[in-house]
C-alpha cells in the first residue's frame, strides 16, 4: 500500500509517503517537513506534496483540540485551539476535497501511540500512554488496545499540577491556566523560567531536576488513573539525555512505596523514551490512512 501521512504539528507540519507492506516492515519513500503559519498558506503547501503520488489513502495525526465525533458537523476540524489563525480549521475536509482520496484523523499524540503501538515499544500492549513533551505537552492514550477518544480526547497537558517548593511565582506560560502541566514543564516553559530555550541548558541540573519534578507528579497521576501497562515520553525537551533516569527516580519517591507491580519494580522498562527515531507520529499516520482504505 502506498499511503500519505501527516503528522500536523502546531510548530511544523511533517508529510511522507510511505510504502507498508506489513506490520514489520515499511518503507518511508520521501518526507519533508513545512513550518505551520497560517491555513492558508500551509495547508496549500502540503497538499501539493502529496498531489500526483499515488497515495490510497492519507492519515492525518494533528494538534489540537480536535473534533473526532465522525457525526458531527466539524469532524475534522481543529476547534479552540491557541494556536492563532487555526481555530475552526476544517483540516480533514480540505484533504479529502484537495486530494479524493479518503482520510484518517486523529489527534498528533495518538497518532504517536499508535506508531508505537504498531511499530515500536508499545506492540503487543493493550494499555499505554504517549505523552509528548515540547512546545507543548500532550497524551495520547490507549485503553484496551483502543485509543482513547471519549467526550472529545484527552487533554492531559493541562493537568493541574502543585508546583514544588520555590517555583509559586513563576507565572505559567499556559493562558488558560495557572498551573498546569504544560504551563509549568513545556518547552516555553523552561525558556521563560530560565531564560534560554532547553537545549541550552544540558549543564543545569536544576533545570532537570525541576522538570522531572513536574514530569512525574503528573506521570503519577496517569498511572494512578488510567494504569498503563507501559508509559512512552517524547518530544523535543525528551531529547536531554539525563532527564529519563530523573524522572523514574521521582515517579518512584512520588508514589511512596503505594502500589505493588511488575511493571513498578522494572521502571526502565516502563517509562521509556520513543523507539522509532522520531518517526512514531508519521507511522501512526500511515496506520490512520490504512484504516480508512
Amino acid at each position: 500500500m502506498r499511503l500519505g501521512a501527516l503528522e500536523a504539528g502546531g510548530t511544523k507540519m511533517v508529510c511522507a509517503i510511505v510504502e507498508l507492506e506489513n506490520d514489520e516492515k515499511w518503507n518511508i519513500l520521501e518526507k519533508t517537513s513545512i513550518p505551520t503559519t497560517l491555513p492558508d498558506e500551509t495547508l496549500p503547501k502540503l497538499a501539493d506534496f502529496f498531489r500526483g503520488k499515488g497515495i490510497e489513502a492519507l492519515g492525518i495525526a494533528c494538534f489540537g483540540p480536535v473534533d473526532l465525533h465522525r457525526d458531527s458537523p466539524t469532524y475534522g476540524y481543529i476547534t479552540t485551539t491557541p494556536k492563532a489563525g487555526w481555530e475552526w480549521c476544517d483540516v480533514a475536509g480540505f484533504f479529502g476535497r484537495e486530494l479524493g482520496v479518503p482520510i484518517g484523523f486523529d489527534t498528533d499524540v495518538n497518532g504517536s501511540l499508535l506508531g508505537e503501538a504498531s511499530f515500536g515499544c508499545a506492540r503487543g500492549v493493550e494499555n499505554s500512554i504517549y505523552i509528548t513533551i515540547g512546545t507543548g505537552i500532550g497524551a495520547g492514550v490507549m485503553s484496551n488496545g483502543k485509543l482513547l477518544h471519549g467526550m472529545l480526547h484527552p487533554e492531559a497537558g493541562h493537568l493541574t499540577l502543585k508546583r514544588r517548593k520555590g517555583d509559586e511565582d513563576f507565572v505559567c506560560v499556559c493562558p488558560y491556566h495557572d498551573s498546569c502541566f504544560e504551563g509549568l514543564a513545556a518547552g516555553p516553559a523552561i525558556e521563560r523560567r530560565f531564560g534560554r530555550p532547553g537545549a541550552e541548558l544540558s549543564n543545569r541540573p536544576e533545570v532537570w531536576e525541576l522538570e522531572a519534578y513536574y514530569i512525574a507528579q503528573a506521570l503519577v497521576a496517569y498511572l494512578l488513573i488510567l494504569s498503563p501497562e507501559k508509559i512512552i515520553l517524547g518530544g523535543g525537551v525528551m531529547h536531554q539525555q539525563s532527564l529519563l533516569p530523573l524522572i523514574r527516580r521521582e515517579v518512584q519517591r512520588q508514589l511512596g512505596g503505594y502500589l505493588n507491580t511488575r511493571e513498578l519494580e522494572h521502571l526502565e522498562e516502563y517509562i521509556v523514551g520513543a523507539s522509532l527515531g522520531d518517526d512514531q507520529g508519521i507511522l501512526g499516520a500511515c496506520c490512520l490512512a490504512r484504516e480508512v482504505c
